[in-house]
């Protein structure tokens, strides 16, 4: 009896120890992301909000090249080892019609998400189809390409009298892509092993892309409607074809070697004291700004995407969502999550650890916009981008973009028509194969 009757209290303390350990796990909410930054700015948060509600938030990285394979073998897999994902913004398509997202509309609808987030956020990180009223993610990390610049470099006076000697007008921060090439052209001085700029190239994921938008979407051009899936006269258009051909020559002044160069690279063009200015998204100039990171942080400025020849004036988009996992088991609690997250409150705390808030309130506050030497610019920006294709096949759409765009850009052969021909015509293919726009 007393053998009996310890084997059931020994049972009955499994079960309560096997209840609490799931009542633990139900307390904890797992997100998967990149490993970058913001990542650990989203970790700090988490712990905000852990000690607000007990429930712990552990916020999972793997490199970016790894990200979107690992994610989305997870999700094929369904299993639920992520509750939340920070998914890139082309992910949308992919992840809402292969059923790996939760549908987010009601939540969207009951809170004004729509109301509450910069509208572009809106349409690119969470909506899909486009126009559709039809939600997937909440806005979370706010990117798009900027600038930075040596502003030692553009304000010594013999530099500043012998630009105005050569180019007619004052040295000064580019508001077109016109200056943007002369002050590019002006510092290339490869026998100083000075360059004029530094831009994206790197053709292995969407560097190349992202690269190539900024000057597209500023000279009037599309990558085609999103609407009927048309791309010719859109890719392959005037405008469009006088954008690769600035892209191109704004290749030319960059430092040797810059063939395959992405963020890590734009970077060191300022800290390395190579470049006059370099592109980048805005989520990698805080280490611009840190001595301990740039000798050059004293004298580095920043600046939004200039405008095209037309007066146009937009940027590529970077940035993510986040979303819940249709396969994870505590959904209820993502959603709560969620709803402590697009507070006012808890906007002002995310941007004040480094995140880059979404909120257009935040956004459009002087406090925001004056924090960082970059944020005005970032502010200036999240209201004038745009994106790449968000559709499950993007994945197909930017390797045919590398394999044209990216032998043209460093030295190929052909004239930018030809290049942009050839694409629409992969693109058309595309579309066909997947039954769009027929």
């Amino acid at each position: 009896m007393r053998k009996t009757m310890t084997s059931l209290l020994a049972g009955i303390g499994l079960v309560l120890a096997c209840g609490t350990s799931v009542y633990a796990q139900d307390k904890e909410l797992t997100i998967f992301w990149a490993e970058w930054d913001p990542a650990n700015y989203l970790q700090e948060l988490g712990n905000e909000y852990e000690k607000e509600t007990g429930v712990k938030i552990t916020v999972e990285t793997t490199p970016w090249p790894d990200f979107q394979t690992k994610a989305f073998t997870e999700f094929n897999a369904h299993g639920d080892a992520y509750d939340m994902v920070v998914g890139d913004s082309q992910w949308l398509g992919a992840g809402s019609t292969g059923g790996h997202y939760v549908d987010l509309t009601d939540f969207f609808n009951k809170h004004k998400v729509g109301e509450v987030m910069a509208p572009a956020t809106v349409k690119y990180y969470a909506e899909y189809p486009g126009g559709s009223s039809k939600y997937w993610a909440i806005p979370l990390e706010g990117d798009a390409v900027g600038w930075s610049y040596r502003k030692d470099w553009f304000e010594d006076p013999k530099e500043k009298e012998a630009f105005k000697a050569k180019y007619g007008y004052d040295l000064d921060v580019p508001k077109d892509f016109k200056a943007l090439r002369d002050i590019a052209e002006f510092f290339h001085r490869p026998d100083q092993k000075r360059y004029g700029i530094a831009i994206y190239t790197d053709n292995s994921y969407d560097a190349m892309a992202m690269g190539f938008e900024n000057a597209l979407f500023s000279f009037g051009g599309e990558l085609g409607d999103y609407k009927t899936y048309k791309v010719d006269g859109f890719i392959n258009s005037d405008k469009a074809i006088a954008a690769l051909d600035a892209y191109k020559e704004l290749y030319t002044f960059t430092p040797p070697g810059w063939a395959k160069s992405f963020f890590v690279e734009d970077n060191q063009a300022i800290t390395e004291n190579l470049a006059a200015m370099s592109m980048n998204y805005f989520a990698f100039f805080p280490s611009l700004i840190n001595e301990a990171s740039n000798p050059n942080a004293k004298n580095t400025g920043f600046f939004a995407n200039p405008a095209g020849p037309g007066g146009d004036q937009f940027a590529a988009l970077g940035g993510q969502g986040i979303s819940i996992v249709s396969y994870s088991q505590k959904q209820d609690e993502a959603v709560k999550f969620l709803e402590w997250f697009i507070k006012d409150e808890t906007q002002k705390k995310w941007a004040a650890l480094g995140g880059y808030t979404c909120s257009a309130a935040v956004l459009k506050s002087p406090e925001f916009q004056n924090a960082t030497p970059y944020n005005k610019a970032f502010y200036e920006t999240m209201f004038k981008v745009k994106d790449f294709w968000a559709v499950p096949e993007y994945a197909e759409l930017l390797q045919q973009l590398n394999q044209r765009i990216y032998p043209y850009v460093i030295g190929g052969p052909g004239t930018a028509k030809e290049t942009l021909d050839a694409l629409a015509a992969d693109w058309n293919a595309t579309f066909k194969k997947y039954g769009r726009g027929q």
